[in-house]
């Protein structure tokens, strides 16, 4: 089937779709290993993709597929406009889009603005012609400062750390007596941070976003999107901690007024194509400032990050949702919720441990389903997987050799099958007998137990209930009892009760005391786990209550 450009068949036709998806995340290297190497591809999610339209979900986000050294696990691009052979081909991307279009999925691509891989071409342009030269000012090439008189620029430019431990620079050509110059690399030394302030970078990414949705993708995930303008002059940060930190981020390196301009560039262009492509904004600040990436003539959405680290708290939930909210009535776009993803910790070891972690993480992700916006599942979390701690030896995030800090954890291969044969079904090829192929994570023992086939013959599974919230809220849409103009009001009732009140006919109730408490009066539509006898939420439970 080839893409036409039309809308596929999913989704309430009175919004945007996106005002009510429900996305699911992709990280191939993890989700199914087609051809035997031990990582994911895209031959292994074509096969599997029609598990993901079985979840009922409207759209996929994958994470980067593009040729990269893989320093940063595929977020240093060596050429945004192709496919890394570890992961196939172009065609086999077609493929892809042409098979989730047609069975209504839209398909959303990652696309990394503030930094590129040290092996992209323009970089080692950059790096050949030296000091002084255009091709060093699309990125951040500084004289170093010195240590003393009779030294030169062997200190660097200024004191800013790295999101992964140690210092933001490298020198560029550490064997050179006359290039004495460093870059500027807010991740790893093989991820230079480009100059946005040289508008040659402005159109070079104008013409990667027209690349991808000419060929008929719905929409990008924007990373790190609010860090590309760096503060004129690049002055010493007031501390030495790393230069994006939680929502904490470093004004010198974030939040920079120019930044709104490249995405109210990036609307324009995404509303030139039927239907209009949508951007997602990854904007790591706190609930006020990432709203303004929401504006009207900018992005679509911006993660609610202030969200998406929450452990399990009543209040702390109730204090946040209000923040969002009121974001929300300032700025016009609802919150985008998400409690997973590829960065993070899982939901089910940070809300506690073993059984009561699982129970928590279950509940918050039916809770997560009502609450008015968007919503984004993580590849694994329909499945209740905990974060898996991957032995020190098989650790590849570069986070962990630089700072001490793994996400490996949350990156392990799927388990499709019981059956731990070819890694519990990650791997579709079997192998010759001699060249078997160990899966890039190591799975732990017992990874079998969330196993996919395991889950689907039961219906009382998570798999089972991710599944059935996702049809009653694609309903509720339909029905016009859940609106793009719902908002949602929190509070914290005794016994910690936490509510959320979407419309005056509808609110999301999740008990996150010890004790049973009493739901609100109204029809109780769904839950996360089957009420008491006496209709009362137990400890770890959430509800759909309609009001009448």
């Amino acid at each position: 089937m080839t893409h036409d450009g039309g809308t596929p068949p999913r989704g309430p036709v009175t919004a945007e779709w996106w005002q009510s998806a429900v996305i699911y995340q992709v990280y191939p290297r993890s989700f199914t290993d087609g051809n035997g190497d031990g990582v994911g591809d895209l031959a292994g999610l074509i096969a599997r993709l029609p598990y993901i339209a079985s979840l009922g979900v409207d759209g996929v986000w994958l994470t980067p597929f593009q040729p990269s050294p893989q320093v940063d696990q595929g977020y240093d691009v060596s050429d945004y406009c192709g496919v890394d052979p570890l992961f196939g081909t172009m065609e086999d991307f077609d493929r892809l889009l042409d098979l989730a279009h047609s069975l209504g999925l839209r398909i959303l691509l990652d696309v990394v603005p503030n930094h590129c891989s040290s092996a992209h071409p323009l970089f080692q342009e950059a790096l050949a012609a030296g000091p002084g030269s255009p091709e060093r000012e699309l990125f951040h090439f500084v004289e170093g400062r010195s240590s003393s008189p009779d030294s030169r620029s062997d200190l660097p430019p200024n004191n800013w750390q790295s999101v992964f431990g140690g210092r933001a620079w490298s020198r560029a050509n550490p064997d050179s007596e006359t290039d004495t110059e460093w870059y500027l690399h807010l991740f790893s030394a093989g991820q230079p941070d480009w100059n946005w302030r040289n508008p040659a970078v402005g159109d070079y990414f104008e013409n990667v976003l027209r690349f991808w949705f000419d060929k008929g993708v719905d929409g990008l995930r924007i990373d790190v999107a609010h860090a590309l303008f760096k503060t004129d002059g690049l002055p010493d940060a007031p501390s030495e901690s790393p230069v994006v930190d939680g929502l904490r981020s470093n004004p010198l390196v974030s939040d920079q007024e120019e930044v709104h301009e490249v995405y109210r560039r990036w609307r324009r262009l995404a509303e030139k194509y039927q239907p209009h492509r949508l951007l997602v904004g990854e904007v790591n600040l706190e609930p006020a400032r990432a709203a303004r990436y929401t504006r009207r003539d900018e992005m679509h959405q911006a993660f609610a990050f202030a969200f998406v680290r929450l452990g399990w708290d009543a209040a702390t939930w109730a204090e946040v949702g209000t923040e969002l909210e009121a974001a929300r009535k300032l700025h016009g776009a609802a919150p985008t919720w998400a409690l997973e993803n590829h960065d993070i910790v899982r939901s089910a070891n940070r809300f506690g441990s073993a059984e009561l972690g699982a129970r928590r993480a279950r509940a918050a992700l039916v809770a997560l389903l009502g609450l008015p916006g968007s919503a984004y599942i993580y590849q694994g979390q329909e499945l209740g997987l905990p974060e898996v701690d991957v032995p020190v030896a098989a650790r590849v995030d570069p986070m962990w050799a630089r700072g001490g800090v793994t996400r490996d954890g949350a990156r392990v291969p799927l388990p499709w099958t019981q059956d731990a044969a070819l890694t519990h079904g990650f791997t579709l090829q079997e192998p010759a007998a001699d060249s078997a192929v160990a899966p890039w994570l190591p799975v732990p023992a017992g990874w079998g137990d969330y196993a996919v086939d395991l889950q689907e013959q039961d219906p009382g599974s998570l798999l089972a209930t991710v599944k059935d919230a996702v049809a009653l809220r694609r309903r509720l849409w339909e029905d016009g009892l859940f609106t793009a103009d719902d908002g949602g009001t929190w509070r914290v009732e005794a016994g910690n009760l936490l509510l959320c009140e979407r419309s005056p006919h509808f609110l999301v109730a999740v008990a996150m005391g010890t004790e049973p408490v009493k739901p609100p009066a109204g029809v109780v539509l769904f839950s996360a786990f089957p009420l008491a006898e006496d209709g009362w939420l137990q400890p770890g439970n959430a509800a759909w209550i309609r009001r009448n």
